[in-house]
């Protein structure tokens, strides 16, 4: 095989390999006119919802309780699943929280919150006990692969902790 052959040979394998890599990562099959259009009708004051009332009212109502929930802090929405969810020892003991951190993004690799309550006196304070209550019910509240919930006291000191 002479020089200009194997030149001429890897040119086309060349743009036969372009060629395929560029066919395979533009559209799914799906028609990207459709996806865009669905997309930007969402986004459009007076789009496509507008189109059918009666199945706009379940979505208005859905996005309006979303939004309420969205507004209420991250402690007040983990309070208001134990008061819903919760033993009477959890609701007791989840009552002391006051502040919540980190459970309102997760990726499932490494996730942490932090649960700060009104406990005094660190491990050996009066809120240990409850910490791991609070622990559990934060457990049952979110859900992940690999999460460690941190519980502290009103000084910041560390009272638990546990996964969820």
């Amino acid at each position: 095989m002479g020089m200009k052959t194997k030149i001429a040979l890897g040119a086309v394998v060349g743009l036969v390999v372009i060629g395929a890599v560029s066919a395979n990562t533009g559209d799914d099959g799906t028609g990207s006119a459709g996806k865009g259009t669905s997309a930007s009708a969402d986004r459009q004051p007076g789009g496509a919802k507008d189109a059918g009332a009666d199945a706009g009212q379940g979505t208005e109502k859905a996005e309006e309780t979303e939004k309420a929930v969205k507004k209420l802090s991250q402690a007040e929405q983990f309070k208001a699943f134990v008061e819903e969810n919760g033993t009477a020892q959890e609701k007791e003991a989840v009552s002391h929280v006051t502040k919540v951190q980190g459970a309102d993004e997760q990726n499932d690799i490494l996730d942490t919150a932090d649960i700060y309550t009104d406990f005094t006196g660190g491990l050996m304070g009066e809120g240990s006990g409850p910490a791991k209550l609070i622990a559990s019910a934060f457990a049952d509240w979110k859900q992940s692969e690999n999460g460690l919930v941190t519980v502290y006291d009103a000084d910041g000191e560390l009272l638990g902790n546990g996964q969820f």
